[in-house]
């Protein structure tokens, strides 16, 4: 029963970081908006996923504390381009580690 509740637990903790996470994918905190995974692949919730929420989640609070610090555009720009280099590396872990586990890490695009 134990762990079922952590597991529980940990859950709720990522359905609490998603409001975040949506916030964090906006094109006004990073310039170019930038992808941001909203469930995990093949639906699989593991220590990969939360490790990916975590990350998002420190890439947002860095990005805010960053901007409040800033003093010129330059301070801005350079606190946007963090936060787009660590979006984009989070998701280049999760996806590497997912794909070593056998998931299929693949992007759907549909046109017109």
């Amino acid at each position: 029963m134990k762990i079922r509740n952590m597991i529980l637990t940990a859950t709720g903790a990522a359905m609490m970081i998603l409001p975040a996470v949506g916030a964090a994918a906006h094109p006004s905190h990073g310039g170019a908006q930038q992808e941001i995974l909203r469930q995990p692949i093949g639906n699989v919730e593991n220590n990969y996923w939360f490790d990916y929420l975590t990350d998002i989640q420190e890439a947002e609070h860095e990005l805010k504390k960053d901007l409040a610090r800033a003093t010129d555009d330059e301070d801005r720009r350079d606190a946007k381009e963090e936060y787009r280099n660590e979006i984009a590396d989070a998701n280049k872990d999760y996806k590497k580690e997912m794909k070593e586990k056998g998931y299929n890490v693949g992007r759907v695009t549909v046109g017109r």
